[in-house]
């Protein structure tokens, strides 16, 4: 896993925690599969598509940099 995808990992699961959902909750939010969720956060997913980073950084109300910093 590379420092590029961890930090995604690490500002979903930051952003996530910070409005207090589960991740079966944002998983609804963002209109995908709970395990597309759980796999990004826990890194077993290497390279998350850009349209799958984009509907989460809309369900948490973040840009794709702030998930990408």
């Amino acid at each position: 896993m590379s420092k590029q995808e961890s930090k995604i990992a690490a500002n979903i699961k930051k952003y996530r925690k910070k409005l207090g959902i589960s991740q079966d909750v944002l998983s609804k939010k963002a209109n995908l599969a709970f395990h597309t969720i759980a796999k990004i956060e826990a890194g077993s997913t290497p390279d998350p598509r850009i349209e799958t980073v984009k509907k989460i950084a809309d369900a948490l109300g973040v840009t794709l940099d702030e998930l990408m910093k």
